[in-house]
């Protein structure tokens, strides 16, 4: 459904219908005709249809009526006829008392003409009157009554038919006679003039119009008329073509129907039946007259529906061609204006006549043609306005930026003075920018306040609208200027604010010669004009904001890139050197004007050279560059005095759409990595070789005092206990060692520092060396020396690691010096040995944790290489320092240490 109505809605849109006003009116009109006509009709259709009900139900009601009617002047007859079968006179056939008895009923029913009496066979018995042309014959069995009645016990009446002695028409009412033995005993009769019934229909027909060819009758069951306005059609029976009638009449069916009738006429017929005797009455009349005020009704409501279709259809017209097709005209009109287009000579006269009309018409199609005018102004206007903005707008460059607006603005309106005013921030006023047309000396003197009361410029900045003098001989507030505009040669100035948000407040100045009111058109169109100079000056402020942030931002980034430890390279596609930082220069020695635009390979081919192996190098460092993924190598090669390890790493550089643009490579140092791997290498050797020695000779000490062959005197396992406990002291010295380390690694460390004495330390400390000193060590330490302030077994530590070094790498009989000096703050121990002393490309690994000085005496001597670095992390600790110090001959080890101020408290 939605994807129809997609598909249909533009099709819909485009119809003539939607976008003509015209054949929306009209189909509004004719819907509007159309409800009414069709409400017209239906209700004439249902008045029309409930007057014809109307009819039908009066001549049914009227038809009701007779037949009621009748049905009792039967009823009565066939109860006269019963209550005389119950005389026993009649039953008898006593002549004698039949006589007076039919002569009573004779009197009181003046409907009847005769009365009498017939035995079994159907011969008269007696009949009233008596007189010899009273009945006419004396075997009556023939009659179809007589035949009725010897099948039933019950009245009934007979058809109509002509009495041969009055020559009337009657009917009988007829009585069975049954003995109780139901023997037929004959009948009693009575002969019932129709006469009767037929004037009762001549009264009723005698209130309507013989025009209207109303009719009423009344049948029996032989469809013999018995009764009839017209005595001429008495007995005679109805066509079969009035079967249509008669055959439901006489079953006993009350309606109305519309037939034709014998003569073609159509008829309304209205019938009900007379239950009593088996009779019906018929009510008819021609429908044309029976239904002439409905259907003329109806008539004079289609004749008023016509004429009120006529009369729209002529206001339609007069409509469409006094607003409607006028509207057109005007559309197409106003159509030509949005396209620029010129209206026809024939759609000129159109507009001409219609401009002359006085109505709302005529006003609206003279607006039209002004608002024409007014936009050919106004685009021409715009045209300008866009060609002067464009211009502004083309640079960048602040000042060129204000020139162009004058330029602009003495094309737009002619202008021959005109100035930019703006805040110089820096001194608070506001001064000339540009201008165009004034004089030097003008330009330099003019310096406004930002409180000047009186300044048209300030006025318009405040305010933020334009602001004008149109004479500045005669304004009050142009008073203090008056001179310098006579001397400018201008009467008239208006100031126009320019709003700018990052660059500063500025107006835009327009001076006159002469003195001018600056009408609202040309006001707006600077106004709109100043708007776009505007933005031209923002974008000029930004533009210069920008850069500077951009230059900035690139300092700031090639500050940062040239500060990397780690080399950077970037290349260009065809592979030459676009950029390399200050640390591609230290490692390659080649100044940065050599590197850019240099090969890669070539710049690259410089480390590999420098290698133990350029030729492998080479090979790691061409498979990199030549990969199209990302790669990482390593070289190593002497760089300062050491051997620098790096990791290069090539990276592929694209733009932001994702299109390569060249390739980077990075040159990370992992010289300390590679150390560390190193110093890790070396605690686990020493570590285990140092583990090893001390527990081998555990070990074997323990097995032989356990030897159960061997019985050792008391000194000898003395001897053994005594280096087995030595052995566990390097155990735990070791162990302390390494705990000490990890902790100085972590950063864990903590220090409980109290004072003590020096020369306790120095004591304590060479007495736990292991070897000991022994008279070798001299100590000197100045009478006032004062106590420190250190966690004394930390500093201990330090002491003992100084002298057992000190030991080791002199001679066997060469002194050992220790002495002291003091400050207001520290007190600084030196340690002194005859041995080889330190080379002095070694002095600034010494302290590094495994780190052992590779010679002679180094291989002969144990230990793990930590003892340096945990005395210099001992001492960094309390806020000392450790420092080798230049020495003839020996290795001197000076450290600082916190002098302790309080002499109040407890030395340790």
């Amino acid at each position: 459904m939605n994807y129809l109505n997609r598909i249909l809605h533009p099709i819909v849109k485009k119809l003539p219908f939607r976008q003509d006003l015209g054949l929306r009116l009209m189909a509004l009109y004719f819907l509007f005709v159309g409800l009414v006509a069709v409400a017209g009709l239906l209700i004439a259709n249902n008045t029309q249809h409930q007057l014809e009900e109307n009819i039908r139900a009066a001549d049914l009601a009227l038809a009701r009526s007779i037949a009621q009617e009748t049905d009792v002047t039967m009823r009565n007859a066939m109860r006269a006829v019963r209550d005389l079968s119950n005389h026993e006179a009649v039953i008898t056939t006593d002549i004698e008392a039949m006589n007076p008895l039919f002569e009573t009923i004779m009197s009181a029913r003046p409907d009847i003409n005769l009365v009498y009496r017939l035995n079994a066979q159907g011969f008269m018995v007696f009949h009233y009157p008596t007189g010899p042309r009273t009945t006419v014959g004396n075997d009556f069995s023939f009659r179809e009554y007589f035949q009725r009645a010897l099948v039933t016990t019950n009245p009934l009446i007979s058809k109509g038919r002509i009495s041969p002695t009055t020559q009337q028409p009657v009917a009988t009412a007829v009585m069975p006679l049954w003995d109780s033995k139901n023997n037929f005993l004959g009948v009693v009769a009575t002969n019932i003039k129709l006469e009767e019934l037929s004037q009762t229909l001549v009264k009723i027909s005698r209130e309507y119009d013989p025009e209207e060819g109303f009719e009423v009758l009344i049948i029996d069951a032989g469809r013999q008329i018995i009764a009839h306005s017209d005595a001429e059609k008495l007995l005679t029976v109805l066509p079969e073509t009035q079967s249509v009638i008669t055959d439901p009449l006489l079953l006993g069916r009350v309606d109305t129907v519309v037939a034709v009738d014998d003569y073609g006429v159509e008829r309304l017929y209205s019938y009900v039946p007379v239950s009593g005797a088996g009779w019906g009455v018929i009510v008819s009349r021609p429908t044309a007259k029976a239904f002439e005020t409905p259907r003329t009704f109806f008539q004079g409501i289609t004749i008023v529906l016509l004429t009120f279709i006529v009369i729209g259809l002529a206001f339609w017209i007069g409509l469409s061609r006094i607003i409607i097709k006028p509207l057109g005209d005007l559309t197409d009109y106003s159509r030509l204006i949005g396209e620029d287009e010129k209206a026809t000579g024939e759609q000129e006269s159109t507009l001409s006549n219609l401009a002359i009309r006085s109505d709302q018409m005529g006003r609206l199609t003279r607006s039209l043609m002004g608002m024409e005018e007014d936009i050919e102004a106004r685009l021409r206007e715009l045209s300008i306005l866009l060609e002067t903005s464009a211009a502004v707008v083309s640079s960048l460059d602040p000042q060129t930026v204000l020139d162009r607006i004058l330029s602009q603005v003495e094309r737009l309106l002619d202008v021959k003075k005109s100035a930019i005013v703006a805040l110089d921030e820096q001194h608070a006023v506001f001064r000339v920018q540009a201008s165009r047309g004034l004089s030097n000396d003008y330009v330099e003197q003019i310096s406004i306040d930002p409180s000047e009361p009186h300044s048209v410029t300030i006025q318009a900045l405040r305010n933020g609208e334009p602001a004008q003098v149109s004479d500045t001989e005669i304004s009050p507030m142009y008073a203090g200027q008056r001179q310098r505009a006579r001397r400018e040669g201008y009467r008239a100035v208006l100031a126009i604010p320019l709003n700018t948000q990052y660059a500063p407040p500025s107006a835009l100045i327009i001076f006159n010669a002469e003195p001018y009111v600056f009408p609202p058109q040309e006001i707006d169109l600077l106004t709109n004009f100043a708007n776009h100079a505007a933005m031209a000056i923002e974008n000029a402020a930004l533009y210069a904001r920008s850069d500077m942030q951009l230059q900035k931002q690139t300092r700031r980034l090639e500050a940062l890139i040239q500060s990397l430890t780690d080399g950077l390279i970037l290349e260009g596609p065809n592979g030459n050197v676009v950029y390399a930082n200050r640390r591609i220069s230290a490692l390659t020695g080649l100044p940065p004007s050599r590197i850019i635009g240099a090969k890669i390979d070539s710049v690259l081919d410089l480390l590999a050279q420098k290698s133990d192996d350029p030729d492998r190098n080479r090979e790691i460092i061409k498979a990199a560059l030549n990969s199209p993924d990302s790669q990482t190598a390593e070289i190593s090669f002497p760089f300062q005095g050491r051997n620098l390890c790096l990791r290069l790493h090539t990276f592929n550089v694209t733009d932001g759409q994702g299109v390569p643009i060249g390739q980077g490579q990075l040159l990370h140092d992992i010289t300390a990595d590679r150390e560390l791997d190193r110093m890790k290498s070396n605690l686990l050797s020493t570590v285990s070789h140092e583990l090893r020695t001390p527990l081998a000779s555990i070990k074997g000490y323990a097995t032989t005092l356990l030897a159960e062959d061997v019985e050792w005197d008391i000194a000898a396992q003395h001897e053994f206990l005594t280096i087995i406990s030595n052995e566990a002291d390097r155990l735990t010295i070791l162990v302390n060692e390494l705990l000490d380390l990890s902790r100085l690694e972590a950063g864990s460390l903590t220090v409980e520092q109290r004072p003590c004495q020096i020369d306790r330390i120095t004591h304590n400390a060479a007495k736990r060396s292991n070897p000991q000193p022994g008279d070798r060590l001299q100590v000197a330490f100045p009478p006032d020396l004062p106590p420190i302030h250190v966690d004394r077994r930390r500093i201990e530590v330090v002491f003992r690691n100084l002298i057992e070094n000190a030991v080791k790498y002199s001679g066997d009989s060469s002194p050992i010096y220790v002495d002291a000096s003091y400050d207001e703050n520290s007190v600084t121990i030196k340690i002194k040995d005859s041995g080889p002393g330190i080379p002095v490309d070694e002095q600034k690994s010494i302290f590094e944790s495994f780190y052992r000085i590779d010679n002679g005496l180094s291989r002969k001597t144990s230990g793990a290489g930590l003892g340096l670095a945990i005395s210099k992390g001992f001492i960094e600790a309390h806020g000392g320092e450790i420092w080798i110090e230049p020495t003839e001959g020996g290795a001197c080890f000076a450290f600082t240490l916190p002098r302790y101020l309080d002499s109040h408290d407890d030395l340790d």
